[in-house]
């Protein structure tokens, strides 16, 4: 708990790492996450430091783990994950490390090369054989049409017809000739209008669609293709259609100039094509060997890449002694981790087998240290919520210890209801039993993560809703009677109050000064008489406002209280009599009366008094306006004379505030001249007397003013300006008395969402499943299912979901701006710690 409340004690050292042994101290260092590495080269370009060449190494074996995993996936091998990290491995086995995956990316790329060669050249003769087998129908066709031919002109007219036939062109001496190939079946149209407008009809074009997908050599998709069949005279037309056909990326075979040549072909094409599968297959077989036995190692060549990387990174923060066979390095640790710091250097120190050992040493230092604060899987989702304000200074107190309590609660007070907070309790319960499953601890679903890293937060505001439901007397918005009401209504008929022609009536009022019509308070919450009520909404609303203003009263209180720890803490006394009291002073006697009268109303008035009972808030705006007559209707003797007290102090508060501390700084820095030195106003001029330092030690501790106070300074103090503090004074002066009333007001949330989720509550159940509960016995099984379905998703996704939401992000700003505020500062930065830890035990599911 002490490191819970406070951040760890921190030290600076220097480690000085001797450079055969360097590595290996590191190694052990990162194993146990013991230190934070302060960069020692800042002027220097990562470019320009020693230990580039390396990391450039271990990026360039990172590229070829990202390619081999990428080929890996793609064969559909299983990726081996372990839950255990291997150590970063020594140095020789990191040049082997480096050759083996250099070896194994060239061979890899070498077969994968091939492979696609093949593949390529199969497909190649796969449309071959598919052309072929599809414009040998379109000579066959033309054969056909040539013999039912019987009269044509021997010269015919190119004016009438521009289609000049084969016997025109062979009087003139042209010569006949073929293009074929394929085609995208959405080029078609603009090829065959190309042709036309290009070659002025002297060619004739056949084409025909393929029955079955092809894949793209280019896109490796499915693609429909066409086939053609161009016969075109002359060889000017024919270099014009082999243009048209690279413009339009045909794929273009050569065509058989006889039936004979053309069955030759296609047997060639169906022995070659035989073969090509033969050795694509046995090509595949051997490089999916290859990826399943570097599937084997590549878990372990991950993460041992990644821890190289990473002590390079750290070595590069650090700097060279004069001799250049030293590393000394700057790190925060931990005073507790202090042993297992040297235990680690001795261990790297003896497996490098240095004969020097590296060792390490602390130096003192004005600068402020990082904050830590330890945590375990329990208090990492509380302690996150804190962080996400600010990291604390260095040693103030750490709200996440409280706000393990405080969040669920005033989470329930806006979520009140025991049957949602069961629902979510069992959530939360199922998220912490299944924990340790592997699904669960390595989903990569971003609101899946979410909801596990909060699992334990989920479990206790359920379990805390549960509570206040319980005292909501809140189920699904119905009551519950557990211990039966304690309201009689028989006996306003056996004492003759009602007669049985009143239930006519539809409001009547139970008189609890008729004797056994009230039977004592409820056990335990709201009496479920309530429920039946006609004021219901307005009891409850009473009920709840007063409960949220007495809550908010008790947060604000403990967060003014905990500031004074602070102050306490770091020995400023000064902060304790001229801000802490004052401050606390100002919120009891306004806001801490105003819950006394609230509580003291409860119990002093009861239903049972004749006189009616004062209001509060006339009493209260009465405090402040001092009215010319008297009230008559007091809580107790004296009341009048003890608000003007409260008054007054609260009056004589706000000075104190406003101009006590900076008065008092100023009288240090500027009146205290002729009693004594003090370092911000008076330079020695024997510095070395030991004397006088013994003096300004013993005025420091006096006045509490520590090394922790002025961490945030340089070692050269600057000038006292008392505007400058006067003025952050004013201001906080100001934000704490407006706050103290903005605040306080801001907690009727509590009240309002708690009244909206019992509304909607109300209103989900009177609309959905109150409708197939009261349909006829004959068709209510057939409505009540669908109604019930619709009202468990309608409760789901929006009382739970929404709602819990909304009261989530509330409970937030109630802790950050109204509790926070008062004593935590979170200023701070945070000790990250050189880890292998947060080295990822899982590939990606996407490799770029």
């Amino acid at each position: 708990m002490g490191s819970l409340f406070r951040s760890e004690t921190m030290c600076l050292a220097q480690l000085f790492l001797q450079a055969g042994s360097a590595y290996e101290c590191l190694s052990a260092l990162g194993e146990r996450g013991l230190a934070h590495f302060r960069d020692l080269n800042p002027s220097t370009s990562v470019f320009q430091r020693k230990y580039v060449g390396e990391v450039k190494k271990c990026e360039e074996m990172e590229r070829i783990l990202g390619y081999l995993v990428q080929e890996i996936k793609k064969a559909d091998i299983l990726l081996p994950e372990g839950e255990m990290t291997p150590p970063a491995p020594l140095l020789k086995q990191m040049l082997e490390m480096q050759e083996q995956l250099q070896k194994l990316e060239a061979e890899l790329r070498e077969v994968t090369k091939n492979k696609e060669k093949l593949r390529k050249n199969l497909l190649e003769l796969t449309e071959y054989t598919h052309m072929l087998r599809v414009t040998r129908s379109f000579v066959r066709r033309t054969e056909f049409e040539s013999c039912l031919q019987t009269n044509y002109e021997e010269f015919p007219s190119l004016e009438n017809d521009p289609l000049l036939d084969y016997n025109c062109m062979h009087r003139l001496g042209a010569k006949l000739g073929f293009v074929s190939g394929l085609i995208h079946r959405t080029k078609i149209e603009a090829f065959e209008k190309m042709l036309w407008r290009v070659c002025k009809g002297y060619t004739i074009l056949s084409y025909s669609e393929l029955d079955e997908c092809l894949d793209d050599p280019d896109t490796g998709e499915p693609t429909r293709w066409i086939c053609f069949l161009i016969s075109y005279w002359g060889e000017q037309i024919g270099q014009k259609v082999k243009k048209i056909c690279d413009c339009y990326h045909c794929h273009i075979y050569p065509y058989p100039n006889t039936p004979e040549d053309h069955q030759t072909v296609m047997e060639g094409l169906q022995v070659r094509i035989q073969d090509l599968h033969i050795v694509l297959h046995k090509t595949e077989d051997y490089l999916r060997q290859v990826l399943c036995k570097a599937s084997e190692s590549i878990y372990t060549w991950d993460v041992q890449v990644k821890k190289m990387k990473a002590i390079y990174h750290v070595l590069n923060l650090c700097s060279f002694d004069v001799t250049n066979k030293c590393l000394i390095a700057e790190v925060w640790c931990p005073v507790a981790d202090l042993p297992n710091m040297r235990r680690a250097l001795e261990e790297g120190s003896r497996e490098s087998g240095a004969s020097v050992p590296s060792f390490i040493n602390t130096i003192p230092t004005t600068e402020t240290p990082p904050t830590l604060i330890r945590t375990n899987k329990f208090t990492v989702g509380f302690q996150n919520i804190v962080d996400a304000y600010g990291i604390g200074n260095y040693r103030e107190v750490n709200p996440a210890l409280f706000t393990i309590i405080t969040f669920p609660f005033i989470f329930a007070v806006m979520f009140g209801d025991c049957g949602h907070g069961l629902l979510m309790f069992l959530f939360g319960l199922f998220l912490v039993t299944f924990e340790k499953h592997p699904r669960l601890m390595r989903s990569q679903d971003e609101i899946m993560k979410m909801f596990f890293e909060g699992r334990y937060i989920i479990l206790l505001m359920g379990l805390f809703s549960v509570y206040s439901g319980l005292i909501y007397n809140d189920c699904f918005s119905k009551s519950l009677n557990i211990f039966g009401s304690r309201w009689n209504v028989s006996q306003m008929f056996e004492q003759s109050v009602w007669k049985p022609e009143d239930l006519k009536n539809q409001h009547l009022m139970l008189n609890s000064a008729v004797a056994g019509v009230f039977r004592g308070a409820y056990p335990f919450g709201i009496d479920p008489i309530w429920s039946l009520a006609s004021n219901r909404l307005s009891f409850l609303n009473s009920f709840k406002m007063k409960m949220s203003i007495i809550l908010g009263v008790i947060h604000m209180t403990f967060g003014v209280v905990l500031g004074g720890f602070n102050h306490l803490y770091f020995k400023q006394k000064y902060n304790i009599y001229l801000v802490f009291i004052p401050q606390l002073l100002f919120l009891l006697s306004i806001f801490g009366y105003l819950g006394f009268l609230i509580v003291f109303k409860w119990l002093a008035c009861t239903a049972s008094d004749p006189e009616p009972a004062p209001s509060i808030l006339i009493h209260f705006i009465n405090m402040f306006l001092f009215p010319a007559h008297e009230e008559k209707h007091l809580f107790f003797q004296g009341q009048l004379i003890v608000q003007r007290l409260l008054l007054a102090i609260a009056m004589l508060s706000v000075p104190v505030l406003l101009f006590g501390k900076p008065l008092y700084l100023y009288w240090l820095n500027h009146g205290r001249k002729g009693f004594g030195p003090y370092r911000n106003g008076y330079q020695l001029v024997r510095k070395e007397s030991e004397e006088e330092l013994s003096l300004l030690r013993t005025h420091d501790i006096e006045e509490g003013a520590s090394s922790l106070d002025n961490r945030h300074k340089k070692e050269e103090k600057e000038e006292f300006i008392f505007i400058d503090v006067f003025m952050d004074q004013a201001i906080h002066t100001i934000e704490y008395c407006l706050g103290c009333v903005s605040n306080t007001a801001s907690y009727l949330r509590l009240w309002a969402l708690s009244l909206a989720h019992a509304q909607l509550s109300e209103v989900l159940w009177a609309m959905v499943l109150r409708i197939g509960l009261r349909v006829d016995a004959s068709y209510g099984i057939l409505t009540l299912v669908p109604l019930s379905a619709i009202f468990m998703v309608l409760t789901i996704f929006i009382l739970l979901v929404m709602e819990g939401l909304s009261a989530f992000l509330h409970a937030i700003r109630l802790h950050w701006v109204e509790f926070q505020n008062k004593f935590y500062k979170g200023e701070g930065y945070k000790f990250t710690p050189f880890s292998f830890q947060g080295i990822s035990l899982h590939f990606n599911k996407e490799i770029t």
